[in-house]
């Protein structure tokens, strides 16, 4: 490996510990802490939340290099004969997301777990399913009129 390389891997040695880092950091969201509230008290009662907790991430780098052997013609391109040549490239991307789906209150009477409902999502759900059915029972509608 030539000279000229040498600054390539320094950059992807360097990039892979950011990616590293990047990693560490999505991970950290799915600690307890994450997915659990701290307690909180008021008089008999303790609430905690529960969340779910999701992350995604990516990341890669890859270099090459290869000797510049010059023109069709095999003429090399500098004075000095053939040049070593090389690069490289890196990139990634993360994600995390949470949204609370329990809430546990603790009091005289015991524990309860209560589910908290996302009424944005069922309706989306809702609406999608209808909107199939419509779409097929009208498909289907069109099949058996071209049937006869």
């Amino acid at each position: 490996m030539s000279n000229e390389l040498n600054p390539v891997v320094v950059s992807a040695v360097k990039t892979w510990e950011q990616g590293v880092e990047l990693m560490e950091k999505l991970f950290a969201v799915t600690q307890p802490g994450a997915v659990f509230s701290e307690p909180i008290t008021s008089e008999d009662y303790t609430v905690i939340t529960a969340s779910e907790v999701s992350v995604g991430m990516g990341f890669g780098y890859g270099m090459g290099g290869g000797t510049d052997t010059g023109s069709a013609e095999g003429e090399a391109t500098s004075e000095s004969g053939p040049r070593d040549e090389g690069g490289g490239g890196g990139g990634g991307g993360g994600m995390s997301s949470g949204r609370p789906v329990a809430v546990i209150s603790i009091g005289p009477g015991g524990v309860r777990v209560e589910p908290v409902v996302d009424t944005a999502k069922i309706g989306v759900a809702l609406f999608t399913t209808l909107g199939s059915m419509l779409m097929m029972l009208g498909k289907m509608r069109k099949a058996s009129r071209g049937s006869r």
